[in-house]
């Protein structure tokens, strides 16, 4: 008597890449929220930058800008570590993953450099609120990037063990996915609060 063959496994949920693309929706929420706080507080304050900046304040435009363009460098190397590990090229996904978390660590340096340029207490001042709204801002997005750094060092792990490989990078996509809401975020906030001020 002839057997039939076993059948194919079931297709494997991708619970990582559903959860990740849950935790941006959230965080798109919030970054909402928060961009539109710190606009009508700007606005009861009189709306203006001479009205909402304490006095002395000034933006270093330019370490602004490099942190907005070092995070869209890192999304552009967190889609390479994808498409190498799919091609099988395991090299260049450990690169580019390695370099991932380096823009990442620039963009942390970058902000903390502009917080330091600016001198802004976290205490306000009487009857200015621009410091607590600032730093609120800044500072969730700060954390938000902290933990896409640590995301992509548990993929580094993740990938070294042979987690991910060309048929499954579901966790390499996840991390792009949340790389990709980190820049969003990265440049709502640079506009709001560094350009429009």
């Amino acid at each position: 008597m002839l057997a039939l063959p076993p059948a194919p496994a079931p297709p494997r949920p991708r619970l990582l890449l559903v959860g990740t693309a849950l935790v941006c929706a959230a965080g798109a929420m919030l970054f909402t929220g928060l961009l539109a706080i710190y606009l009508q507080a700007r606005e009861s304050a009189g709306g203006t930058t001479a009205t909402w900046f304490p006095r002395g304040v000034k933006v270093p435009e330019i370490a602004a800008n490099i942190l907005v363009i070092t995070m869209i460098g890192a999304v552009i190397v967190a889609s390479w570590a994808v498409y190498s590990i799919r091609r099988g090229a395991r090299t260049d996904g450990y690169v580019a993953l390695a370099a991932t978390a380096i823009f990442g660590i620039a963009v942390l340096n970058a902000q903390v450099y502009i917080w330091r340029q600016m001198k802004v207490g976290i205490i306000k001042p009487a009857g200015q609120p621009f410091p607590l709204f600032f730093h609120a801002t800044t500072g969730t997005r700060f954390v938000a990037l902290l933990t896409g750094i640590m995301f992509t060092a548990v993929m580094v792990f993740r990938t070294l063990g042979g987690r991910s490989t060309p048929k499954d990078s579901e966790g390499l996509m996840a991390l792009t996915l949340y790389w990709y809401f980190l820049a969003a975020a990265t440049v709502a906030v640079w506009f709001v609060v560094y350009v429009n001020k």
